[in-house]
């Protein structure tokens, strides 16, 4: 029996790949097999997304294959789905099969947070993956045809619920392409209605005051009709309720107030709060030193005792701290404590519009929407260096 340890990678998002292509570069030669699982053979640009959704962009702009990110000699990729974490036995059931592992990572990603809300997982659509994209931009050209031989309203009457980044980026982006979908159907643009509605006193929510009223009043030239502090109260198959009984009909609900971490973990008995296990220093699940957990599966704080948000950079930065750490454990080293730095912040608001707040200076119109793209260049050259920037880098537009 090999006493080589098996190190199990859960999920390729952000902080998977950059954890096994930090274990790649940092291991020796058969000092470790490493395993990365994945449902798809390809990672996806989770903050590209809204683009393809909207049909602004194709969807191979927001993929690439893992085969062309990992070293397939050194690490061996699995395309299955997780069914169920077994902790004492260190097994990962699959749905075709069963792996053992001495280290686990888990970065399963998230799932829709729909904080109760009657009706939204069943109605509404989510930006969570290719195929949501996929679904979301013919289900949206659809209504569009379809409006052309019923006349119903609601149709072309869009509600998408959150005005956090995703719920921003996203009807950005749907504001752009309503022109081009309104000449290809000869539909006169004053009947297309975009509602983003936010629960919260304020849009993108912790983002700076004066950045925040830039881009709301950029989305509402654009034809964005924002209802601020006003809650989503049930999701229909024709549209929305809110606030004190008030309904928004729309044929098309895009769900982005919220993501939880993976239902997986809390089956797995780990301790979670919304889905997230609160990860010590080094990034492990508490009571277990040889499980790892990061993304939007883990919880960590801030020196305020607030969680960090789920973000991608975050993710990244986690993934390359978790596999020091790993390396250290099987070296008898000492492992670093993670610290997230950050890089910035900057929101979409469509075609040469952006918001950013990088280096403590604030940055709006075309200025922040170069940043953006920098922003996306610069993760493609991390994880596949020039020629995937080449391949797979917008520079315009």
């Amino acid at each position: 029996m090999s006493s080589i340890p098996k190190i199990v990678i859960l999920g390729a998002g952000y902080g998977g790949i950059l954890t096994a292509q930090r274990l790649q570069k940092e291991l020796n030669y058969n000092e470790a097999d490493v395993t990365l699982v994945n449902r798809h053979d390809y990672h996806y640009i989770t903050t590209h997304l809204h683009m393809p959704a909207a049909g602004t962009d194709t969807i191979e702009h927001a993929r690439v294959p893992i085969s062309k990110l990992i070293d397939e000699f050194k690490i061996d990729l699995v395309k299955s789905s997780v069914k169920e974490i077994r902790l004492q036995d260190r097994k990962i059931i699959l749905e075709d099969g069963t792996l053992s592992y001495d280290y686990l990572i888990i970065g399963l990603g998230g799932e829709p947070e729909t904080f109760g809300i009657p009706g939204m997982l069943d109605h509404a659509m989510t930006i969570r993956s290719i195929n949501s994209v996929r679904l979301i931009r013919e289900h949206i050209e659809y209504q569009f045809a379809m409006y052309k031989n019923d006349n119903k309203r609601n149709r072309i009457r869009f509600v998408v619920g959150g005005a956090g980044f995703s719920g921003v980026e996203f009807v950005a982006e749907l504001a752009d392409r309503i022109p081009q979908l309104c000449k290809e159907f000869d539909v006169n643009p004053k009947h297309v209605h975009i509602y983003n509605v936010e629960a919260a006193p304020s849009a993108l929510p912790g983002f700076d005051p004066e950045l925040v009223e830039h881009a709301m009043n950029v989305l509402k030239k654009k034809g964005v009709t924002f209802k601020i502090g006003v809650p989503i109260k049930q999701c229909l198959p024709d549209g929305v309720i809110v606030g004190e009984g008030e309904k928004l009909d729309a044929a098309t609900v895009v769900w982005t107030g919220g993501i939880r971490g993976n239902s997986l973990l809390e089956q797995a008995g780990l301790e979670v709060m919304r889905g997230r296990v609160k990860v010590d220093d080094y990034l492990r699940a508490p009571g277990h030193e040889h499980v790892y957990v990061i993304g939007d599966n883990s919880l960590v704080f801030n020196a305020e005792g607030r969680p960090y948000p789920p973000t991608a950079q975050i993710a990244m930065q986690q993934g390359v701290n978790c596999a020091k750490n790993v390396v250290a454990s099987i070296r008898k080293k000492q492992p670093q404590p993670f610290v997230f730095t950050s890089k910035g912040t900057v929101a979409s608001l469509g075609k040469g519009e952006a918001i950013a707040v990088v280096g403590g200076k604030k940055y709006k119109g075309w200025k922040a929407a170069q940043l953006k793209k920098l922003v996306d260049l610069r993760y493609l050259f991390i994880i596949g260096g020039i020629p995937l920037v080449l391949k797979k880098g917008r520079f315009f537009g």
